[in-house]
């Protein structure tokens, strides 16, 4: 090979090199919470809602929707973080509408569809309470990988619940997307919920 070819070669796989650099893949979207965008659980979920309706996650497609374990006698992760989610969608401003709050009862044997359209309604009236028998739950709670046991209280019906704390984030398009600790700041939150509303 001559060494103008030579030349000619590696001109052009210096130009191939400055095309594929222009045509860079955009950055990814920086989140504070934990991104689980990918993973293969948690895809889809079917359960009656406090009203009885059947519930999947494509009933609010177009949404962010934030998915929530807990149950109403909780004395303080639960109200806590509806709270916050409240406040949350408040400060979305216009966008609130488009954050969907499902709250996921892990006491069936108590939180009946009465007690959970009260416990949700108090922080949220457009909140979603999905109230399942304890095989649904059980396997809902294993798809998101949630942990929860009953300890024993005083009585039969004074026990309580030790349960996962955090909460889980499905874009718009309905990708799992992100894993909410508890305790992630009000603002930091709000910031990813905009940056998945607005389509990264």
């Amino acid at each position: 090979m001559g060494r103008r070819q030579l030349l000619a070669l590696t001109l052009a796989g210096a130009a191939a090199l400055g095309l594929a650099a222009c045509r860079q893949e955009p950055a990814k979207p920086s989140f504070h919470s934990v991104d689980i965008s990918g993973a293969s659980y948690a895809k889809d979920w079917h359960m009656p809602d406090a009203n009885g309706q059947p519930r999947s996650l494509a009933d609010f497609a177009g949404k962010a929707v934030y998915v929530f374990f807990g149950f109403a006698q909780c004395p303080d992760v639960c109200p806590t973080t509806m709270l916050e989610m409240a406040e949350v969608k408040q400060a979305l401003g216009a966008d609130g509408d488009r954050l969907q709050i499902v709250f996921v009862t892990v006491d069936p044997e108590r939180d009946t569809p009465e007690i959970m359209r009260a416990y949700i309604g108090s922080f949220d009236p457009d909140a979603v309470a999905l109230v399942g028998s304890p095989e649904q739950v059980a396997a809902m709670a294993k798809d998101f990988k949630v942990f929860y046991q009953k300890v024993p209280g005083p009585s039969e019906s004074t026990y309580t619940i030790d349960h996962s704390a955090g909460g889980y984030l499905y874009d718009p398009q309905g990708q799992l997307r992100l894993y909410v600790k508890y305790g992630t700041p009000m603002d930091q939150l709000t910031a990813d919920i905009r940056t998945l509303l607005q389509g990264h």
